[in-house]
């Protein structure tokens, strides 16, 4: 039988991605917000107007456990659900005022830690671990492509 090394790079692309959130979910934990609705906020942040079934397919959470998030971070008064011109049975979401600080102190929080994490690396060895992930990553998707095709 096979035995799965620590030193594979699918174990640590995985343990490297742990260590980044749990250090991140610390240094977020006060603004009172879970590791799920934060990611909530940044997608819609970064794609404001985007429907729930598109956030559902984002976050990879079925679509009534959305719907409970988005109620939520509605009564919080950070979301707020708009009709679609187009289509009454589809509802956009939108960032209210007090969701921008938020997603703005969660991306200062992302660039601290990067930027600590980075200076591990040297300017030579930082550019190839970024264009080396985004091959990965890249490769990853063609593969997946098709294998569904």
């Amino acid at each position: 039988m096979a035995t799965i090394s620590t030193e594979s790079v699918g174990f640590l692309l995985h343990d490297t991605a742990r260590a980044f959130r749990y250090r991140f979910d610390a240094r977020a934990r006060d603004l009172g917000v879970t590791r799920q609705q934060w990611r909530a906020l940044f997608h819609i942040a970064r794609d404001e107007g985007l429907n729930q079934a598109e956030l559902a397919d984002r976050l990879e959470v079925e679509r009534i456990t959305l719907c409970r998030m988005v109620d939520r971070l509605a009564e919080a008064g950070l979301v707020e659900r708009r009709s679609d011109p187009r289509d009454r049975r589809v509802w956009r979401l939108h960032l209210l005022p007090p969701a921008h600080a938020i997603v703005d102190r969660l991306t200062q929080i992302g660039l601290d830690m990067e930027q600590e994490a980075m200076a591990a690396l040297g300017d030579e060895e930082r550019d190839q671990l970024i264009d080396s992930l985004k091959r990965l990553r890249e490769a990853l998707r063609e593969d997946g492509r098709k294998q569904v095709a």
